[in-house]
């Protein structure tokens, strides 16, 4: 994502890079907003999946590594730290994404998130 948003390679860390106060204002547009879950899905690497999709991951959370689907929120304490705390999945998914998987079926939910379940060989 921060290269997205430098709209260019970054070599090393994004803090280094010129754009780093606008890359970080951004993510943490992303990350405040209601639409969007910020989990550790890629490898442990932090990812953000659209609300759309939260009813396929949830129905087919089993076949994803455990804390996969756990919310990633970052404080920032008085004193300018910052600090990461996690919301295991499923405390933090919504009442309306949870009707939605009631609705959906799992070869549903399968076509919308397959290249996630190709990564993970969880077809």
């Amino acid at each position: 994502m921060p290269e997205y948003i430098a709209g260019c390679p970054i070599r090393g860390s994004w803090w280094g890079h010129p754009m780093s106060h606008e890359i970080y204002a951004l993510l943490q547009k992303i990350d405040n907003s209601k639409a969007v879950l910020t989990c550790p899905l890629a490898g442990g690497r932090v990812t953000y999946v659209h609300r759309r999709l939260w009813p396929a991951f949830v129905r087919l959370s089993g076949r994803f590594p455990h804390h996969a689907l756990d919310r990633i929120q970052q404080l920032h304490l008085p004193s300018g730290r910052h600090e990461r705390r996690d919301i295991p999945f499923p405390e933090w998914v919504p009442e309306s994404a949870l009707a939605s998987v009631r609705r959906l079926s799992d070869r549903s939910a399968a076509t919308e998130i397959q290249i996630w379940l190709d990564r993970y060989g969880a077809t």
